[in-house]
């Protein structure tokens, strides 16, 4: 700091040496060219940091050599005229920086429509609509005022201002002309530190463009990818009518809840919601709730800050910040710990958070699509799950339907999936056999979609000819399969929990029990065995 000091002393002391005043008016000439020249030299080669103190320098030099009391150069910033420097002499103050007193309105527009103004007593030459003006010169104390406007390319950039305070000035053409001179010089600099910073604005946005692209990169390599949707073709009325909200929702920006149980495809028509919004173009950021540990998950939706905790070497960004302009998907949303809802409701409401262990707030516009196979209304109720949360992701709920409700689709997915393993294993199949089929109607299918795909694989493996077989009883715990041709619903319902308790020998919990081969969960199954007054057999 002191060096830069003493250069600038050294700098008005060179000018004040190299700048006396002259003799003559041809001495006088000479010198203004001289001091011209070699302020031009100076400012052409400036740095874009110092072209502000730069300027201030010339203004003293240029002020002591002209006489005036005042000096002051400004520029025009969106609707004001912002005052960039100024240098006066002692007893003076200099003009304030930054925007002038709006009470200057009509100073401030002649300069902007390209009018130089000189007022030589400002009783005379000011016109009554300046009001502002002609209070500030009584105020003040100023005599004499003289206005340049500054031009590049055609564009009034500023204006450089000269001010006599202690006594009436005139000014000649030959000094306005002069005048002009130097305020092109400060007007040039000026033009080439904005140009300056628009680069090193683009260049910063190319940065953050460029830290954005490698970030969708690193996380589409790193997460696991769910195969391409095998599109939304279907023979069922009530997953068409599905379909059908999915096309009136995806164009819009609203979030959408997605319900159903495991393996029923919420992901897919997820995927084909973000497909068919405006976000396609970008990747849609993919979040599974239940597979992240509750003391990282924080860290993976909103990013963390270099020593947030032990172990965080380098800040890293969110799923969140990543999903900026796309759509993020959260994936058993219901499985969210209870004292990060908060943070996921300010996003959903605001657009916005900090990172785990930083105190900027970063805005993201992300469209959220949420799924969840649990009934979010009894966690509600429960105390697991936060009300406002809720309500905000239940804008646009859809009702996925489990497989076993849409049985028409069980052979198109089935040969989709033939199509699509006999292509990867080289294996075409002409024919799957109809006891086979058969057994993939009349199945119940708890992993849904999934669990049909699973099973359509492991039979292609075994598959040794054009004729596929599938062998559901090979799996270790066989599934219920009922078939309801007549009776009531309650039959239908005694009859498939009957036949799973005395399956897995009334055993009700563990991986093993009744409840898992039913996707349900324990106390409901309880329930419904009470309701329904099933005992064992003895």
């Amino acid at each position: 700091m002191s060096t830069a000091r003493s250069n600038s002393d050294l700098d008005r002391s060179e000018w004040a040496a190299m700048n006396t005043a002259p003799s003559s008016p041809l001495e006088e000439l000479v010198a203004f060219e001289r001091m011209l020249a070699d302020l031009s030299a100076r400012m052409a080669n400036v740095l874009a940091d110092r072209v502000e103190p730069e300027i201030q320098i010339a203004q003293v030099t240029l002020r002591q050599f002209l006489g005036f009391d005042r000096s002051t150069f400004a520029e025009f910033q969106d609707d004001s005229l912002v005052v960039v420097s100024s240098s006066a002499i002692d007893g003076v103050d200099a003009t304030p920086l930054g925007p002038l007193p709006a009470q200057l309105d009509w100073f401030t527009a002649k300069l902007r429509a390209g009018e130089t103004l000189v007022v030589r007593d400002p009783a005379d030459d000011l016109p009554p609509e300046a009001v502002g003006e002609a209070e500030y010169c009584r105020r003040t104390g100023l005599r004499s005022h003289l206005s340049i406007p500054l031009r590049i390319g055609g564009r009034v950039i500023g204006a450089i201002a000269f001010a006599a305070f202690r006594e009436t000035r005139n000014w000649p053409d030959d000094l306005i002309a002069r005048v002009m001179l130097v305020g092109e010089v400060f007007a040039h600099a000026i033009a080439r530190k904005r140009e300056h910073e628009k680069l090193l604005a683009a260049m910063a946005e190319i940065r953050l463009l460029k830290d954005r692209l490698e970030r969708e990169n690193s996380y589409l390599k790193q997460a696991v990818q769910v195969r391409p949707p095998q599109g939304l073709m279907s023979r069922s009325a009530r997953f068409l009518s599905v379909v059908e909200e999915i096309k009136q929702v995806a164009q819009t920006s609203s979030t959408v809840l997605l319900l159903g149980e495991t393996g029923s495809g919420k992901e897919v028509l997820a995927q084909a919601i973000h497909d068919s919004s405006a976000q396609k173009d970008r990747a849609m950021i993919k979040v599974n709730c239940a597979a992240l540990p509750a003391s990282l998950i924080e860290s993976e939706l909103f990013g963390r800050e270099k020593g947030a905790f032990t172990g965080a070497l380098a800040r890293q960004a969110g799923r969140f910040e990543i999903a900026d302009g796309s759509t993020i998907f959260l994936d058993e949303v219901g499985e969210l710990p209870l004292e990060l809802q908060p943070k996921l409701l300010r996003v959903l409401q605001e657009g916005e958070f900090e990172r785990l262990g930083g105190n900027k707030t970063i805005k993201v516009d992300a469209r959220v699509i949420a799924a969840t196979n649990r009934p979010l209304e009894q966690a509600v109720s429960e105390g697991r799950f936060r009300q406002d949360l809720f309500y905000r992701l239940n804008v646009f709920p859809i009702e996925v339907p489990p497989l076993r409700e849409r049985r028409e689709d069980i052979p198109f997915l089935a040969w989709t999936f033939v199509k699509e393993f006999g292509n990867s294993m080289g294996k075409p199949i002409e024919e799957i056999a109809e006891e086979s089929m058969d057994a993939l109607r009349e199945y119940l299918w708890p992993g849904n979609i999934r669990e049909l795909r699973n099973v359509i694989e492991r039979a292609m493996i075994l598959s040794r000819g054009p004729k596929l077989y599938v062998k559901l009883s090979s799996a270790a715990l066989r599934p219920v399969a009922v078939r309801v041709t007549a009776g009531s619903l309650d039959e239908a319902e005694l009859t498939i929990i009957r036949q799973a308790v005395e399956q897995c020998n009334w055993r009700i919990r563990g991986t093993n029990g009744a409840a898992a081969l039913l996707n349900m969960k324990p106390t409901t199954l309880e329930s419904r065995i009470k309701k329904l007054g099933l005992t064992p057999k003895h």
